[in-house]
This record gives C-alpha cells, structure tokens and sequence, in this order.
C-alpha cells in the first residue's frame, strides 16, 4: 500500500510540474502541453487568446444604448463599419439594404453603425428606428472621434475589414447585392 500511495504521490508531482498553466508570464510553456502518462487529463484552455489587434481597431466608444464599445473585441474577425448622419437622405435609403445584409451574414461578419456628424442623440434614435438598423452595434460618434480615427471625411462611407485587419473602404450608396459583393470579395 504504501508502494501504491508512493507511486500516486510521484505522478501527481510529475503532472503538476510539467505542462500547467501559469500565472506567471514569464513562463512561456503552452497551455496544450500535457503529460503523456495523463491521457485523461484536458489541457488547460488559454483564457486570452493571443490575437493580434491590428492599430484600426484600437479604439474605445460609447454605443448608442449607452453600453461601452472596445473595438479590440472585434480582432480576428470580419467587420463592416456603417459610418451614417441621422440628416444624410442617403443613407436613410440604405439603412434597410445595410440590415439586410447584416441579417444575411449573421454571426460570419459584425456590423456597426458609426452615427455622426451630428449633436442629436435623439435623432440618430430615431434615424436606427426609421431605417431597421437597431439589430446591430450602433456607436454614437457625436465628438466625431470615430470619423477622425477611422479618417472618414464623408457620410454614408463603408470600411470593410476582414479577419486579418486589412480594410478596404467604400462610399455608398450601396444595395444590397454592391454590399454583398464587397464583404465577399474583401471581408471573407
């Protein structure tokens, strides 16, 4: 018994000692690295993914419903950003074409409207209201920080950027199927 106690106490120390995750960053042993004598045990999963935010996507914002926005949240994935003024008429005619497609692409592409170019938070309410675009992120952009970061001179203008962070930008308006088109080519 005491051989048997012995000998779990050793591979209990020998798994604990090699393969874990750790707090410490200056370790650098993957999380994925377990012991070949504990085939049983699941590797401890990385709870921070390292994904490399690209510089066009370090920003932070308020969104419309008041919730805090990290655009570092949006790394590695595909991403439209609407940039749209509650008084521009075009946009107002695309805002349906740009939900729909926001509804076609579902949870393979974000969607974010940038609303700005304009004081009214009541306006680009009603604006979200009128043209269907309340299913996704809309950012209030009143300061017009986002149109500065993102170097948008123009409403309604469209950037594209796909999971690796290359961007490509569009000024609408766009239907539905130009939209289409550009997240296909540039975004997927």
């Amino acid at each position: 018994m005491k051989l048997l106690h012995s000998s779990l106490t050793a591979a209990a120390l020998a798994l604990t000692a090699c393969g874990g995750a750790t707090d410490d960053p200056a370790v650098s042993a993957p999380a994925a690295t377990v012991s070949a004598t504990a085939p049983t045990l699941d590797p401890v999963p990385d709870p921070t993914p390292s994904v490399e935010v690209p510089a066009l996507l370090r920003f932070t914002a308020t969104g419309l419903d008041g919730a805090a926005f990290d655009g570092r949240s949006l790394a590695g994935k595909p991403v439209v950003l609407w940039f749209w003024a509650p008084w521009c008429h075009k946009c107002q005619a695309e805002g349906p074409a740009v939900a729909e497609v926001a509804r076609k692409y579902g949870d393979k592409v974000a969607f974010m409207g940038v609303a700005g170019l304009d004081r009214s938070k009541d306006a680009m309410e009603e604006f979200v209201s009128r043209t269907g675009t309340s299913g996704m992120i809309q950012l209030d952009d009143r300061t017009g920080a986002l149109y500065k970061h993102f170097k948008v001179t123009s409403q309604s203008s469209y950037l594209i950027v796909n999971a690796e962070g290359g961007a490509r930008s569009a000024v609408g308006p766009l239907d539905e199927a130009e939209l289409s088109s550009l997240i296909d080519e540039h975004a997927l």
